[in-house]
């Protein structure tokens, strides 16, 4: 048993042995033949010669190099790059050198410093180098019988060396204790930057603004900060002789965890004062926008987590008596990102004869390096500098060539928009949709009533339902194009409280009223309050036909579009002849109503007072939020069916047999001038329509108003009130952050792509009338731009731009060929009724808008046929309107967008797009 136990052990390590000897010949050859497999990545060998900080200071770096493959490639090109840190500054690219060696054969290189590096190299720290190689590789390899070459950089090397500190850099004592200087007054420093100080003249409290110095804390923010302006330092008005002058009282301003995405930042400079500074500085200006990205631009913004440049521009306040008056303006090329934190930077300031402004004394004291102060209020600020210098240096901007630098962070998204969706989700809950995301219009219509006829010839509008007879065809008012108007009111929640000014409506949401917000920030509404909202709407002749026995026939039912009104206007311009033909040669039914908060019955409860006393300016964006409201519900009763008490189940929106007269799966929007503005902030809330058309709209009032002769007369309410003029500048984008809520400035971001909660995704077309003197340009271009609306192109003419401007529409297009995709996106026309012209006595055209922050003040044609008119008096006429009202094929454009799956056309060819008879230059 023993014998044949051990015979099977024997047996058994034969059998192990011959396995292992097999796997170790598989495995030899498997190794031999990974062996033989040559490797082409190139290696280099790399040493750091260099070994102290003082050798580094004097400009180069010491390294030997030793090609070691690819082994095919006997002569190599080798770059070598250095890369330089020194306490927490890094320069990535601090020194290149490139050399050609023999594989195998050791070479010494020395890299040649930058200027900034080399200047690091002296500061106080480690140094610590980094050096990689990459070389030059060719690949040989054959393409249709032909042997090819191709060549390529590849990495092939990398060392690190942490250099011996020289100690002499370095003050044995640590930072240089350095007293206050007397120019600093620190007695206001907590409600005023002193940053600015040390200038002559002084310039004001809260310059730069927007600034994250006014700001605070805050925990229960998405930004983790709070506005905190103090009363004492905003803007005061004059007074009167009975009413002592008062500060703008910034409680409701303080509310925002940010600022606005959108407002120009304003600051002064001492010496950069006129034009001439400017352009001795170089600074980037509207003529030339790309010049914001050049490496020695003077004016410089960044996101502060990325440390991208931001695309913005500059300019100096025209409207300014005198340099001492003259603020500077910087202004964003589309809007900034809610929540983000951007660094602002100006360096190399010029005065008007070339020389060097210097940065302020309170600036110098962060700038300087290796210097403090015994000053807690000073000192408690530092780490924040040093933050800003670091990122900023990142970004290659050098701190020792600052005038200024400073940051400011954008408000939240839900703090711009959150009491609006708080107000719109309540309201439609009431009518029994909890779920906007669906697009299904769920529960019931709001309630709604049509006026009495009471004989008054539709005066206001107020007349009930007026139908106009089928034949003979009117050949003159609302009947021309319509076969009836329809006037009511829709009942709408009222979240505003009711201290306001009673219309003749009777609402509990009057005119002059605000928000009362609980204790997260969201509106309440008072028990039971409501708001009556009037409205009107034009059934097309178009529309029906007479059905042989005098009775009303629907023959062709009719899509359906809420209408928006122009500035301090009301519902009644639903009616104009404009938006009549659009409906009547293009099927469809217009209801507007107002845009309340800058209606016509909110000028002397709210604008008026406003202008006075900028603190009660907020009743104007949060009754503009209710007058959102105003228009969903609108909407909501165009969408809803009949069975769900919406329109299309009341006898006034049919026909003699019953047959409703409205679509009701079809709505769009359609605003004109403010219902532009507006109209694209209720687009981005707007859950039961996907495509609008913001004609001659704009954003960012803050940036608009001084551009538009609309404002001509409110300015002569406001510059008495705020005299001091450096100030008016500064107060406008203090309020951009409160209306925000309120206009498309706070609502761009969100309009078209990346919709706000409970919202869909919309399609905007955007119609320009080239050198409007209402609204200008330029903030309809910004607004294109944030909403990624492409502009079509040719824009304009050449010979019709402003002279000395070399980049227009900079960053805004194109379009791209509607034939293809772009047809069902987005898009931007302008349209031009071509140069200031008189033929006889009848003017036509207008100049392009000034390339400064000033209006283009209309010609008065009312003249023009009196002795001692002056055709050269203003800019012509106003394109605004006459656009709309004399180009048919504008008008057509926008119904065919406006169609359910409506797409953008082009009717304008090659051309750029001409009208009211303007053809182009002969």
């Amino acid at each position: 048993m023993g014998g044949v136990m051990g015979g099977r052990r024997f047996d058994l390590a034969i059998a192990v042995v011959g396995m292992l000897s097999m796997f170790a010949l598989a495995f030899g050859m498997t190794s031999q033949a990974q062996a033989g497999k040559k490797s082409s990545k190139p290696v280099v060998k790399i040493k750091i010669k260099t070994s102290t900080q003082a050798a580094l200071a004097k400009g180069k770096v010491k390294v030997t190099a030793k090609a070691r493959k690819p082994k095919k490639q006997k002569k190599q090109r080798v770059k070598l790059y250095a890369k330089l840190k020194v306490g927490n500054k890094t320069i990535k690219n601090a020194g290149k050198a490139g050399t050609r060696f023999k594989r195998g054969k050791q070479k010494t290189v020395r890299i040649k410093l930058s200027k900034k590096a080399k200047k690091l190299a002296t500061t106080c720290g480690k140094p610590k180098l980094t050096v990689i190689s990459k070389t030059k590789v060719k690949k040989t390899y054959r393409k249709h019988g032909r042997k090819k070459h191709k060549t390529s950089w590849k990495k092939s090397g990398k060392t690190r060396r942490t250099l011996k500190q020289d100690e002499s850099n370095c003050p044995p004592e640590g930072p240089k204790v350095v007293p206050v200087p007397d120019t600093i007054d620190l007695a206001s420093a907590d409600r005023c930057d002193f940053i600015t100080q040390g200038t002559a003249p002084d310039t004001e409290c809260l310059f730069p603004y927007p600034n994250d110095y006014f700001t605070k804390a805050d925990s229960t923010t998405k930004t983790g900060l709070r506005l905190n302006l103090n009363e004492q330092s905003t803007p005061a008005n004059a007074g009167t002789p009975t009413v002592p002058p008062k500060h703008i009282d910034p409680k409701d301003i303080n509310l925002s965890d940010g600022f606005s995405p959108g407002a120009p930042i304003i600051t002064q400079v001492p010496g950069l004062d006129t034009l001439q500074a400017f352009q001795a500085t170089g600074m980037v200006g509207i003529h030339k926008k790309s010049n914001y990205s050049a490496a020695d631009q003077p004016l410089v913004m960044i996101d502060a987590a990325t440390g991208q440049r931001e695309p913005i521009w500059a300019e100096l306040d025209a409207n300014a008596s005198s340099p001492e008056q003259t603020d500077l303006e910087i202004h964003f090329n589309k809007n900034l990102i809610e929540g983000h934190r951007y660094i602002v930077a100006m360096r190399n300031l010029k005065r008007a004869d070339g020389s060097t402004i210097e940065a302020p004394d309170g600036f110098k004291l962060y700038r300087t390096e290796n210097e403090v102060t015994e000053n807690p209020v000073i000192e408690s600020r530092r780490a924040g500098f040093e933050d800003i210098f670091a990122k900023l240096g990142t970004a290659g901007i050098a701190r020792d060539s600052l005038y200024m630098a400073w940051d400011f962070t954008v408000a939240s998204t839900e703090n711009i928009t959150e009491r609006m969706l708080h107000i719109r989700d309540d309201a439609f809950a009431q009518l029994g949709d909890n779920n906007l995301a669906d697009g299904i219009q769920q529960g019931v219509a709001p309630t709604f009533s049509i006026n009495p006829n009471d004989g008054d010839d539709n005066v206001n509008g107020r007349n009930g339902t007026i139908d106009y007879p089928l034949t003979p065809v009117p050949v003159t008012g609302n009947g021309v194009e319509n076969i009836r108007t329809i006037n009511g009111t829709v009942t709408v929640p009222c979240y505003l409280d009711i201290a306001g000014v009673p219309d003749p409506l009777g609402n509990g949401c009057p005119a002059g009223s605000k928000f009362k917000l609980d204790a997260q920030g969201m509106p309440i509404r008072t028990p039971g309050a409501t708001m009556t909202a009037p409205f009107t709407c034009n059934i097309p002749r178009s529309a029906a036909q007479d059905d042989g026995g005098g009775d009303l026939d629907v023959t062709s039912p009719v899509r359906t579009s809420l209408y928006g009104h122009g500035l301090f206007g009301d519902y009644t311009e639903g009616n104009t002849g404009d938006v009549r033909k659009l409906g009547n040669d293009h099927g469809v039914m217009v209801c507007a109503t107002d845009w309340s908060g800058m209606a016509d019955d909110d000028v002397y409860p709210s604008a008026i007072p406003a202008l006075s006393d900028m603190s009660k300016f907020s009743t104007i964006p949060d009754r503009l939020q209710q007058g959102f409201l105003n228009f969903l519900y609108l909407g909501r009763l165009m969408k809803t069916t009949a069975a769900q008490g919406g329109f299309a189940g009341n006898p006034a929106f049919q026909d003699d047999s019953g047959d409703s007269f409205i679509k009701t799966n079809d709505l769009s929007y359609y605003g004109n001038s403010q219902g532009g503005i507006a109209g694209g902030a209720l687009t981005a809330i707007a859950p039961d329509l996907t495509r609008s058309v913001l004609y001659v709209p704009g954003m960012r009032y803050s940036e608009l108003l001084p551009r538009s002769v609309d404002f001509d007369d409110y300015a002569t309410i406001l510059y008495p009130s705020y005299p001091i003029e450096r100030t008016r500048p500064l107060l406008l984008t203090m309020i951009q952050g409160m209306w925000d809520r309120g206009e498309p400035n706070g609502y761009a971001n969100h309009m078209t792509d990346n919709p706000l909660p409970n919202t869909p995704a919309h399609k905007v077309l955007i119609e320009m009338a080239y050198g409007d003197h209402q609204v200008s340009n330029i903030t309809a271009e910004a607004e294109a731009r944030t909403i990624g609306a492409p502009l079509r192109q040719p824009a304009v003419a050449a010979d019709r731009l402003q002279p000395g401007l070399i980049e227009p529409w900079f960053d805004s297009g194109p379009l791209g060929d509607l034939s293809g995709p772009a047809k069902n996106g987005s898009g931007a026309f302008v349209w031009d009724i071509g140069p200031k012209r008189m033929v006889g006595n009848q003017m036509f055209g207008t100049n392009p808008n000034p390339l400064t922050n000033t209006t283009s003040p209309t010609t008065d044609i009312t003249n023009s046929v009196n002795p001692g008119f002056d055709s050269d008096q203003g800019y012509g006429i106003d394109p605004h309107d006459t656009v709309i009202r004399q180009t048919p094929e504008v008008r057509e454009q926008i119904a065919k967008f406006m169609e359910e799956n409506g797409v953008i056309t082009d009717p304008c060819g090659v051309d750029p797009c001409y009208a009211a008879g303007w053809t182009g230059a002969p």
